[in-house]
């Protein structure tokens, strides 16, 4: 139930682009919206976002709402996983730099979850179905005209 209506929503999850088994395109041209992933205490994963993941779904749907989803929230505030990741110089992904990302991407919405404790991943399906049902107006780029 989302917003009072019954809704039947199937996921494709997977790795869309990694070889040796990718998806075949025809599935991937058909979906209604994309949640691109990342891990909040991976920055080499969030950086896959902008590197890898953005750019093959733009280029293959180029109208699809994105949402972009931080995952394993319930270890961002982690002392062994903050220790580890300051060992290798590193942090984890910031509620901000998600939201920047988001909006670098053009993703629809910016959301963080925690499969483990559940927190947030309500509110991700519950969005990525809004996203379908009610999609945000595509912007008009403008026409610009030049006289010479």
């Amino acid at each position: 139930m989302v917003d009072g209506k019954p809704v039947n929503l199937g996921l494709w999850d997977t790795t869309v682009f990694n070889p040796p088994n990718p998806t075949p395109i025809s599935l991937v041209l058909s979906q209604d919206v994309f949640l691109i992933c990342f891990s909040l205490v991976s920055p080499a994963s969030f950086e896959n976002v902008r590197a890898k993941w953005y750019p093959e779904v733009r280029h293959h749907c180029p109208n699809t709402p994105i949402i972009l989803v931080g995952t394993k929230l319930d270890l961002r505030d982690d002392k062994d996983t903050i220790e580890r990741l300051r060992d290798k110089k590193l942090s984890p992904i910031t509620y901000p730099q998600g939201l920047a990302m988001a909006r670098e991407i053009g993703a629809v919405k910016y959301l963080e979850c925690s499969a483990l404790t559940q927190r947030g991943l309500k509110t991700v399906f519950d969005e990525a179905i809004r996203a379908v049902l009610c999609p945000p107006p595509v912007k008009k780029r403008g026409k610009r005209c030049t006289m010479f």
